[in-house]
């Protein structure tokens, strides 16, 4: 059997390697210059970084036996700092009674507690949006506060045009009893999976596991050809037969795995009706732009990553490399950090030059207070075209028709973030990518991949990978 599978990310590289052990010739093709996907690592400035702030957690032992095979023991337990950055102010994530309280004042804080309990008699809406879900469960003053704003900025619309399915899968298993916990007793409970206080990280970088599992793809006789962008999927008599890339070339293949942007590949398919195609279409991502700052500054602050909520600046999200392994800084004195940007290609900065993008995150880091001007040695961009699914309202119902006209065509699977069309973390597109190998190599569809990330109540806690 010849399987070929578009893209280097977690999911492509885990399937590979799972079919390559057992002796089929697969060939991956890669649009960047190297693997890893939106959890690749990279040497800058000296230093290891990654793109953004990426834990690893599971409860199932499948993936945990799988990720740690390719890790082995060079992984460290990272204490977890993490703040939300709200009207200049700090308040400790997951959220402490003592510092929410001196943050927003005691009158603030009896009117959310107030707007909760009101919230508990008067429920909102049907639940439809992103709004009405999370202000029925903690209160719109709370809402307002620690979800809207920080929600608009990633995904570019307004909370009432998120659909409520974003929070079912990423905030379903905290609630205010369980805040409360959090904030009273800081230890003990059941740990949603946001609030996990420790987690496991590789000592060189997020993308070490998937670097060690491209070698063995490599070793094992498969091929991995990178700067090598796909333009779609060629079908034969309702199956899928060939890959076409970007330069026109094509090669045949017995079965295909996408982890590609669904929408564009679903359009590359000539088998698909007008109304398909249209309603691909109408679905969107969101892009990310990473702006790294070299900072003189090593204790710039102690958090791992900082939400950021304040108006007063325009990033979303600081990562602080410096706080995640000491194994990465290669001895260097300097902080790097990573500030995110979020926006559509039709955003006007989107657009932007590499100097705008780093000068704007200079002023934000300076607005915030948390670097000196003098302080800033080095700026460096990194841009990620569609790396979000959006959730607008209505998304479900369209993906029904999609996976439906997915699934019409044989020999053909789409598995990962961008190719099923799922806020996937790295442990779901594991999964999809060892359940997607099960499929090719029995011949059946034993697994219904669309599943995978939508068994809400697995979002709730990661099994703990503690060193013994």
């Amino acid at each position: 059997m010849k399987v070929g599978i578009i893209g280097a990310g977690p999911a492509g590289l885990t399937c590979a390697v799972k079919l390559a052990e057992q002796g089929v010739d697969v060939s991956i093709y890669e649009s960047d210059k190297t693997v890893g996907g939106m959890t690749k690592s990279f040497d800058l400035w000296g230093q290891k970084v990654d793109l953004g702030p990426h834990r690893f957690f599971s409860m199932d032992q499948r993936i945990n036996d799988f990720w740690l095979s390719y890790v082995g023991e060079d992984y460290i337990m990272v204490d977890r700092l993490t703040r939300i950055f709200y009207k200049h102010k700090f308040f400790l994530y997951p959220v402490r009674a003592f510092n929410a309280l001196a943050n927003l004042g005691v009158w603030e804080a009896f009117l959310c507690i107030l707007s909760y309990f009101r919230a508990q008699f008067k429920k909102k809406g049907s639940e439809k949006s992103f709004e009405e879900w999370v202000s029925n469960r903690f209160g719109y003053r709370l809402y307002s506060i620690f979800f809207k704003s920080y929600s608009e900025r990633l995904w570019g619309i307004p909370c009432t045009e998120l659909d409520a399915d974003f929070a079912r899968q990423r905030i379903k298993g905290l609630n205010m009893l369980e805040v409360i916990k959090s904030a009273l007793f800081h230890q003990g409970g059941s740990k949603h999976k946001t609030l996990v206080d420790r987690f496991a990280y590789p000592k060189f970088g997020a993308g070490v596991p998937y670097e060690n599992i491209a070698k063995k793809i490599t070793e094992l006789g498969g091929h991995i050809y990178l700067e090598t962008p796909v333009k779609g999927i060629k079908t034969e008599g309702g199956k899928a037969c060939g890959i076409v890339f970007a330069d026109g070339k094509e090669e045949k293949f017995d079965f295909v795995v996408s982890t590609a942007p669904f929408t564009e590949m679903l359009c590359s398919i000539p088998d698909f009706s007008d109304e398909v195609r249209s309603l691909a279409q109408s679905l969107t991502y969101r892009n990310t732009t990473l702006v790294y700052l070299e900072v003189t500054n090593p204790d710039i602050f102690k958090d791992n990553w900082i939400y950021v909520h304040d108006k007063t600046v325009t990033m979303g999200r600081i990562t602080n490399f410096r706080n995640w392994s000491p194994f990465m800084l290669n001895g260097k004195e300097s902080t790097i950090l990573a500030l995110e940007y979020w926006s559509y290609d039709n955003d006007e900065q989107w657009q932007y030059s590499d100097a705008q993008m780093v000068d704007l995150a200079k002023s934000d880091i300076v607005k915030a207070g948390l670097a000196k001007t003098e302080e800033i040695k080095d700026g460096y961009v990194v841009r990620m075209h569609r790396s979000y699914p959006v959730y607008d309202t209505g998304y479900q119902q369209k993906m029904v028709k999609l996976q439906a006209a997915a699934d019409s065509i044989g020999n053909m699977l789409f598995i990962g973030r961008n190719g099923s069309f799922k806020y996937n973390n790295q442990d779901h597109s594991i999964l999809m990518g060892l359940l997607a190998a099960e499929n090719i190599l029995s011949g059946t569809n034993k697994n219904n991949l669309w599943l995978v990330n939508t068994d809400y109540d697995y979002q709730e806690a990661g099994k703990s990978l503690e060193k013994k």
